[in-house]
Formats: structure tokens, C-alpha cells, sequence
């Protein structure tokens, strides 16, 4: 797998902060005025003294346009864009001690590219190892729906490895008119929009995702006959509706659904039912099966029975 690498920077760093303490106490009132006038005169004639020397006056005044200078920069937001474009003071002394990172092997995607996976991640050219969070780097991985588990690990002085667990397309799960591909968990990874998924098992409905697993043993059950089902329709959560590639609709019953669709496999094997001109077939009581016809076939049957019953009348 080929590794990233960033381009290298060179610059100096900062030190670590320091932090300081101040001890406080109260004098007595009577004293406490001449001792501090006597401070102060003396440390203003400390520093009128230490500025007659050109060299001292030379760093002081250095000293304040520095400070005056990165407190104008951290106002005006130079700070912030010298550390989008460099990276934090921290992440660049690392690298300029040859810590930076100089390739990342990415292992186990196969749907996501290493760009989406660096993105992701937010490691670039301004990250360094020692100062590199791996524990937020798998977080923000295993944030994508795709991923079902990532790895982070260091190499040292400049490699890192991510080992990422995809998971993969399992199914297509229709609701409010979108199709988005699934996992085997019912996660929704993507929209459907590649015609190689086409083909994946396809559940309609809220939750039908959460139960791929009873419309999977449906399908199991259907056999030979699998091909001619196009869609499970959840319906209530509770019960399914097969939707066949022909048009009609099956309707399961809520408890033993395998008993039905055993049914369903007997009648298709013995008397064709699904090639019959009906619109539905209603297996939800275990001991009928109740065809609802299209209006074509219906008024067929109609003229057909009332012919009988004339006949029958007439011989009488």
C-alpha cells in the first residue's frame, strides 16, 4: 500500500511555558509608604542606569517591540494563519528534530481511498508523531460509516500505520424514497448510486434495516424461487409483505412466516400460483390462501360464474 508523504518544514520552535508565583503580604500602614517609594526610586535608578549602556538599551527596546509585535500578530489573527500553515508550535519543533511524519501505510479499505482516509484523520504535512492524538485518529475513523474498526500506531521517529475494518455491502434499504446500501448490522453506509449493488437483497420500510436477518431466512426458505422476489416490505415492524418481480404482493402472516412461505414454494411448484392473473396472494391464516384478482380477471370470473348459474337455471 503505497505511504503518504508530506511535504517536510523547517523552522524553530517554542520552549515549554513557564508559569510563576508571587508570594503577597501586608506591612504594617506606618512603614509600608517609605519602604515602597524607596523600591521604586531605586529601581528606576537601576533601569536609568542598566540604559545608559547601548547594548542593554538595545535588547530592552527589542524586548518591547517583540512582545508589542506578538500581541499585535494574536489580535490580528496573523497567529492563527501561521499556525494553519505551519502547524503548532510543538508540531514543528518535533519535526525539525526528525519526528515529523514522513509516510503513513493505510491497510484494509477497500471502498474508501487513502485521500478520505488522510482526510479524515486530519494528518497532513504540519503533523508531527511524539504530538499525534491516536486515540482522537480512531475516533474520527470509526465516525464514518464505512469503517466498523480502526487501528492507530506509531512507528518511530516518522512512520505511522492505520489498519482499518471495513464493513461491507450487504443490502439495500429504501425509506422516504431514498435507497441507501447497508451493512450486515443494518448500518447505513452510502446512497445507492453504483448499479453494481442492484442485485444486493432489498428491504423496504422504517427498521427494516434492524431485521435483515428474518428477511434473509425468507429468502433462504423461498429456494428455487428466490429470483422471482424483488423486495420485503416491513409493514408495522411487525409482519412482511413480499413484493414478487411480477407485480404481486404477498402477504405473510406476523408469527411462523417460514410455514407460510413454505406454502407459497408448494403452490408455485404444484399450480403456478404466481403466474395466475391475481394481484395478491394472502397466506396470514395458516390454513387458506386468499387471491384477490385484477379487475380483467374479476370481471372474467364474474361473466363465467353468472354464464354457470344461467345454465344451471335454465336445465332446472
Amino acid at each position: 500500500m503505497p505511504g503518504f508523504a508530506p511535504v517536510p518544514f523547517s523552522s524553530a520552535g517554542s520552549g515549554p511555558r513557564g508559569a510563576s508565583a508571587a508570594l503577597a503580604f501586608t506591612a504594617p500602614r506606618a512603614k509600608a509608604r517609605p519602604r515602597a517609594r524607596r523600591v521604586r526610586s531605586g529601581l528606576w535608578r537601576r533601569a536609568v542606569v542598566a540604559l545608559s549602556n547601548p547594548a542593554a538599551t538595545f535588547v530592552f527596546i527589542s524586548a518591547v517591540f517583540l512582545g508589542a509585535g506578538a500581541y499585535g500578530a494574536v489580535r490580528g489573527g496573523e497567529y492563527d494563519a501561521f499556525i494553519a500553515e505551519n502547524g503548532a508550535p510543538a508540531d514543528i519543533a518535533a519535526r525539525v528534530f526528525g519526528f515529523g511524519i514522513e509516510a503513513v501505510t493505510i491497510t484494509g479499505q477497500t471502498e474508501l481511498s487513502e485521500a478520505e482516509v488522510l482526510g479524515v484523520a486530519e494528518i497532513g504535512p504540519r503533523s508531527s508523531l511524539p504530538f499525534l492524538d491516536v486515540a482522537k485518529v480512531r475516533e474520527r475513523l470509526e465516525k464514518l460509516a464505512l469503517v466498523k474498526e480502526a487501528s492507530v500506531t506509531k512507528l518511530y521517529p516518522d512512520r505511522l500505520l492505520i489498519e482499518i475494518e471495513e464493513r461491507q455491502p450487504f443490502a439495500l434499504w429504501q425509506k422516504d424514497g431514498h435507497v441507501n446500501i447497508v451493512a450486515s448490522d443494518g448500518t447505513p453506509l452510502d446512497l445507492m448510486r453504483d448499479q453494481r449493488f442492484v442485485r444486493l437483497p432489498l428491504v423496504v420500510g422504517p427498521g427494516a434495516n434492524e431485521k435483515l436477518g428474518e428477511y434473509l431466512a425468507l429468502l433462504e426458505a423461498a429456494g428455487d424461487m428466490r429470483d422471482k422476489i424483488q423486495a420485503g416490505i416491513l409493514v408495522s415492524g411487525r409482519r412482511w409483505t413480499l413484493k414478487m418481480t411480477n407485480g404481486i404482493d404477498v402477504y405473510l402472516p406476523e408469527f411462523n412466516p417460514a410455514a407460510a412461505m413454505a406454502s407459497l414454494v408448494r403452490l408455485q411448484r404444484d399450480s403456478h400460483v404466481l403466474e395466475k392473473d391475481v394481484l395478491s396472494l394472502d397466506l396470514r391464516q395458516p390454513d387458506r390462501m386468499i387471491a384477490r384478482l385484477t379487475e380483467d380477471s374479476a370481471a372474467a370470473r364474474a361473466e363465467t360464474f353468472a354464464h354457470k348459474t344461467k345454465t344451471k337455471g335454465g336445465q332446472i
